[in-house]
């Protein structure tokens, strides 16, 4: 009876997940987005973010972890190597203020009866980097993180006092983290020349990792939780494609290389700011700044193309009534007069706040997030867009928003087409053989 319903198990884990390409859906995927974190690095009862990753598959896989900032600079990278149907969980919190990364690897991963063997070792170079011993960073690494995600300038590995996110006045470290499915330990980021190429670099097309992710907050009695950004990769996006990592993999002269499918661009989002949801509604929110910004001298400012706009935000209540937050009564709004909820790359902005104003307490958002950078595909952004709501100190729901639109064209893309870019996107189909 016991093999049987071993048997039994492993028919239903090795049952293909259906998805299509440019729909964002919870399957597994080559890359994990966390749209957004944040971590208390003062108070241990204040906010944490936790996040997994699974393997779905029998057999070992290994992925590349990297930890952006809100502005999108790159701070910290390590490797996760995941047995069959594996599951490693992480808590912000140990990495950026214990500076422990997770311990896995060849003789401390555990292998599951389930579990098809794959030595660690045959990865490349993850003899030499794994396991990490903790504290894997020292006072003066964890110094530089802290820095580095806070907003404060930074004095070390050539930083030279440069700042790489928007200081927000408090000890919050803010950004957001991306995972990778890749064929080997490294120590490089996704911006690095190389990374995505399709003889040399590391990135797969594995889509096998899954995983979900929990606001903490002990202090004030709640936590929030909803799944991962899964983002799929296909052999069929390429180049016509804005894809998910295209400002990145463009570095290697060969635009879309990554293969990941892009995000959303318009969203529909309920919130509520009464009732029983005595803390309101905020709105968690990543966006794609198009071109790859590093630290640079601008502590106390920020670089190009920040602040990010919007092409369009109305406000409905529930009875079909609605309003347009602009910062002007006159078109075109100056500059500094219009709203712009979302300026970074990923934030956490209340609505009914003075940066997303509303005079309903009760109701639904039309974000439409697209916003020309003066990159190929303007005006066409892709986002990801999560309301949580709360009550202080009783309970709270997080869930992402219904997605409007999207900006993968999946039909588009064959190996044997030329395509014409107009706008963010193919003029016209290729030819159908």
């Amino acid at each position: 009876m016991k093999r049987l319903l071993v048997a039994c198990l492993l028919a239903v884990l090795a049952a293909p997940a259906f998805a299509v390409i440019g729909t964002v859906d919870d399957v597994p995927a080559a890359t994990l987005l966390l749209p957004y974190f944040e971590v208390d690095l003062d108070d241990a009862n204040g906010i944490n973010t936790l996040m997994s990753i699974n393997n779905a598959s029998a057999t070992s896989v290994l992925a590349h972890v990297v930890i952006w900032s809100d502005l999108s600079v790159h701070v910290l990278d390590f490797n996760v190597y995941l047995t069959g149907y594996d599951v490693q969980t992480i808590s912000l919190r140990d990495i950026l203020v214990g500076g422990n990364l997770p311990i896995t690897g060849e003789g401390v991963s555990n292998v599951g009866p389930a579990s098809i063997p794959n030595p660690a070792e045959s990865y490349p170079f993850c003899d030499v980097l794994l396991p990490y011993s903790n504290p894997a960073l020292d006072a003066t690494y964890l110094d530089y993180v802290q820095l580095a995600l806070t907003g404060q300038s930074v004095p070390y590995f050539g930083w030279d006092d440069d700042c790489g996110a928007i200081d927000h006045g408090d000890n919050i470290a803010r950004g957001y983290v991306t995972v990778d499915t890749v064929d080997e330990c490294h120590i490089d980021f996704p911006d690095s020349t190389g990374y995505f190429n399709d003889i040399t670099g590391y990135v797969t097309n594995e889509n096998v990792l899954w995983g979900d992710y929990f606001y903490v907050n002990p202090a004030q009695n709640f936590a929030q939780g909803e799944t991962l950004v899964h983002i799929e990769a296909s052999d069929a996006l390429g180049i016509a494609n804005y894809t998910f990592y295209y400002r990145y993999s463009n570095e290697d002269l060969v635009p879309g290389q990554d293969n990941r499918e892009g995000l959303g661009n318009v969203f529909a989002v309920r919130y509520v700011n009464g009732g029983g949801f005595t803390g309101g509604t905020d709105m968690i929110v990543w966006r794609d700044a198009k071109e790859s910004v590093t630290h640079g001298g601008y502590c106390g400012s920020y670089p190009s193309p920040f602040p990010l706009g919007q092409s369009q935000i109305v406000v409905f209540d529930e009875d079909e009534n609605f309003e347009v937050p602009e910062g002007c009564t006159i078109s075109p709004c100056d500059p500094g007069q219009t709203t712009n909820p979302f300026p970074w790359e990923a934030q956490r902005t209340a609505v009914g706040s003075s940066a997303l104003p509303s005079s309903y307490n009760f109701g639904w958002l039309y974000l439409n997030l697209n916003f020309p950078t003066g990159t190929i595909w303007d005006p066409f952004m892709q986002n990801w867009v999560t309301a949580v709501m709360d009550a202080d100190g009783r309970f709270s729901v997080g869930f992402d928003a219904i997605q409007l639109g999207n900006v993968t064209y999946p039909e588009f893309a064959t190996d044997d087409c030329i395509y014409t870019i107009d706008e963010g996107g193919p003029v016209a189909p290729c030819p159908v053989d």
